[in-house]
């Protein structure tokens, strides 16, 4: 599987889209000019040849395929075997030290919320008393990326949303000056607001602290 994700990769390379897609993710990792159309494509047939028999399996090629990455694209297909149907059977709390391991190593917006919001939030809603400890726990983490993970994996939580554990992520990293957590705190208050604009807006109140780029977004669609 992994040998045959790279083949495939190397034969859709484009030269021509590789720099500007570099240039783009400010990626010091290169690319090797495969748009997301082409690589979904390929790991579904790559999938069907050859299928991965267990958890661990699945699990080992791709943490295989991401850390010997050497072009973002394989990383990014290393994340999307995570999230194939054909394994949604075998997410579970112990692949939690699996996505830790690639937000911290992969420290960059498409990767990260990526795995916040479609594996760690439907992991925290699956199994809330196993995931809900560690993803509070992040939110005082010293990486900033961890931080940023427990405060946006609830994005597509809706009416499930745990808005105790949502203040608890954010109030902390409040007063925080780094663009990606006042980003994500605005975007996390801004999604809830579709489901329950009046919390937002009295939560919004009583946290003056705010920064304004939080605040605008929280309130952008009220």
């Amino acid at each position: 599987m992994i040998e045959a994700t790279r083949r495939g990769l190397a034969e859709l390379a484009d030269p021509t889209l590789a720099a500007g897609m570099q240039a783009y993710m400010r990626s010091e990792m290169p690319f090797r000019g495969v748009q997301k159309p082409q690589r979904t494509e390929l790991l579904r047939r790559l999938s069907a040849e050859h299928p991965l028999d267990t958890p661990a399996d699945w699990a080992r090629a791709a943490r295989t395929l991401w850390d010997d990455a050497q072009y973002r694209e394989e990383r990014y297909l290393a994340l999307a075997l995570t999230g194939l149907p054909r394994y949604a059977g075998w997410q579970s709390p112990e692949l939690v030290p699996l996505y830790r391991h690639l937000i911290v190593t992969g420290a960059w917006w498409d990767y990260v919320d990526e795995i916040a919001s479609r594996r760690i939030g439907p992991l925290l809603r699956a199994y809330t008393d196993e995931v809900e400890p560690v993803v509070r726990g992040w939110s005082t983490d010293d990486d900033m990326w961890l931080r940023r993970t427990s405060i946006i994996c609830q994005l597509r939580s809706k009416q499930a949303t745990d808005t105790g554990l949502l203040t608890d992520c954010i109030e902390p990293n409040i007063d925080d000056r780094e663009f990606f957590l006042r980003k994500a705190i605005g975007w996390a208050l801004r999604e809830h607001a579709k489901t329950d604009p009046e919390w937002v807006r009295v939560f919004v109140d009583a946290h003056p602290a705010l920064s304004p780029l939080s605040r605008r977004e929280a309130l952008k669609h009220l």
